[in-house]
């Protein structure tokens, strides 16, 4: 049986068809400009590809009410000709099948759980940290919802001491996505976060922030695993700096061996890799079909 997958993000559109068991068979990327040119191309892929169900994670923040009526939309994004856009609604109206729609991070969140670095656990939260800043929370065996859904890359974080600039996010300035994503990177260091050296005190800085929100979200929601994606975790050098500020942030007060001796087990990159998305929406699609909650 055949399934589709569609990771939505801010920067482009990765579709996809796979099966049950997150094998993703096939793919093809599509830049995300306004509406109306990206999605007819979405449209485009799938009409001919005889899928059961698509899973949809979409960059947000969007409407996951099922009982509001713009459930489906895109919502307060800034990004052009999006804000308000009925995203779910032009798909069904294409396609006679069910879907799954949750955002982007979630559905990473979700496929890491069912085949990836989180698989037989019951909770853990991913972030992914690149073009902005989102954080996935499954928990308890089911994806985290609420009054609207998480949005963790938005909470205000203890600035760094040595730290003047003044962020970049259009509503919080300096909130964690404001100092951390890959655009204020390159904002505060006037060059891409690619072409700094892995020495530079750039990844220092990124770390003290990234340890500052692990820590939080571990003392909020205590999740069996931490998963870290997007561009800037390509750095990899970035991973023993946060563990290292985790450490200094908890200092000993959670009483686990995963947080005491096992961080490097417990702080981890995908283990689905680039795939952590477009498999996740796979299985978004896989439990729409099988009429299952996530």
């Amino acid at each position: 049986m055949r399934f589709g997958a569609i990771e939505a993000g801010g920067t482009k559109f990765v579709c996809g068809i796979g099966n049950e068991n997150g094998v993703i068979e096939e793919r093809i990327s599509i830049p995300t400009e306004m509406p109306e040119k990206t999605i007819p191309q979405v449209i485009e892929y799938f009409k001919d590809k005889q899928v059961a169900a698509i899973g949809i994670g979409s960059f947000g923040p969007i409407d996951i009410d099922k009982n509001s009526p713009t459930y489906g939309h895109v919502t307060t994004t800034p990004k052009p000709g999006w804000n308000g856009y009925d995203f779910l609604g032009a798909l069904k109206s294409a396609f006679d099948v069910p879907f799954g729609w949750d955002t982007d991070v979630n559905a990473a969140a979700y496929g890491e759980a069912i085949w990836g670095a989180a698989k037989g656990l019951k909770s853990c939260v991913y972030y992914t940290v690149g073009t902005g800043i989102g954080v996935g929370v499954y928990s308890q065996g089911r994806l985290v919802h609420g009054l609207v859904h998480p949005e963790g890359g938005h909470v205000l974080l203890r600035r760094h001491p040595s730290d003047s600039f003044v962020g970049f996010c259009p509503y919080h300035n300096d909130c964690f996505e404001g100092l951390a994503a890959g655009p204020a990177i390159e904002k505060r260091w006037k060059v891409k976060g690619s072409e700094l050296a892995k020495d530079h005190e750039a990844w220092e800085l990124e770390a003290y922030y990234l340890g500052q929100s692990i820590a939080n979200t571990i003392l909020m929601l205590s999740p069996e695993k931490i998963v870290l994606g997007g561009g800037v975790m390509k750095q990899e050098q970035l991973f023993p700096l946060i563990r290292a500020e985790v450490r200094k942030n908890l200092n000993g007060y959670v009483s686990a061996p995963q947080l005491l001796d096992g961080l490097d087990d417990y702080i981890v990159s995908p283990g689905l890799g680039d795939n952590a998305g477009l498999a996740g929406s796979l299985a978004l699609g896989v439990a729409a079909y099988r009429k299952e909650e996530v």
